[in-house]
């Protein structure tokens, strides 16, 4: 899907706000976790209140609110809670304040909701007994297995497009650990859901074998 650099740009920060001020942050207060789901279309909360961004519209209840144009401020005011992140228990974030406008493009919310689905999909199949977490934080949708964390990242300052990644917890040595944190490949290099699959059998492989980098 060709889909123009500064629409998704544009995008990803505003669906990274609503995911921090609209869904994290007000499930956080309401049930006590941050932690949100995957879903056909989007992504939504796991606990109360129910909430879920379908392309580029947040739904409540039998509402369909369009995120386009609106601020994550009245996007809570309509779903009746209180926007708001949770500043303290992580530093990073998307920045994106209550009141800052969003842009969502219809096209760049489909890529970016196709990313994180296939994500989804080769996470489920590579760790069945672990549920991929989408964080709010970084944005990212993964799990963590023998002291490895696996995911799907949509960009970031080290690489500003979508990409899976495996980050152990102890760094290794060898060329497969191309990124700072472990190994990345761009989504763009694995198309389908199997390469992305293979991608983490194949790092996850490696973390048992190569020998850790000592500072």
């Amino acid at each position: 899907m060709n889909v123009d650099r500064q629409a998704l740009t544009t995008a990803r920060r505003s669906l990274h706000g609503v995911a921090e001020l609209v869904l994290a942050g007000p499930q956080y207060r309401q049930s006590g976790t941050i932690r949100l789901r995957i879903l056909q279309g989007g992504f939504g909360t796991v606990q109360d209140p129910d909430l879920r961004v379908n392309g580029t519209e947040l739904v409540a209840g039998d509402r369909e609110i369009p995120l386009n144009g609106a601020t994550c401020r009245e996007l809570a005011a309509a779903a009746g809670i209180d926007a708001g992140g949770v500043e303290d228990l992580y530093k990073d974030g998307s920045g994106v304040g209550p009141d800052e406008v969003l842009g969502v493009d219809a096209q760049a919310a489909q890529y970016i909701a196709a990313c994180f689905g296939r994500g989804h999909e080769a996470l489920t199949r590579f760790a069945p007994e672990s549920m991929p977490v989408l964080w709010p934080e970084h944005f990212d949708v993964g799990v963590s297995l023998d002291e490895v964390n696996f995911g799907v990242s949509l960009g970031d300052d080290y690489l500003d497009e979508a990409y899976a990644y495996a980050a152990p917890w102890e760094p290794r040595r060898g060329s497969f650990w191309d990124a700072p944190f472990g190994a990345a490949r761009p989504m763009r290099l694995l198309p389908e859901t199997a390469a992305l699959h293979d991608f983490f059998v194949e790092a996850r492989r490696r973390a048992a074998t190569d020998d850790q980098r000592r500072p």
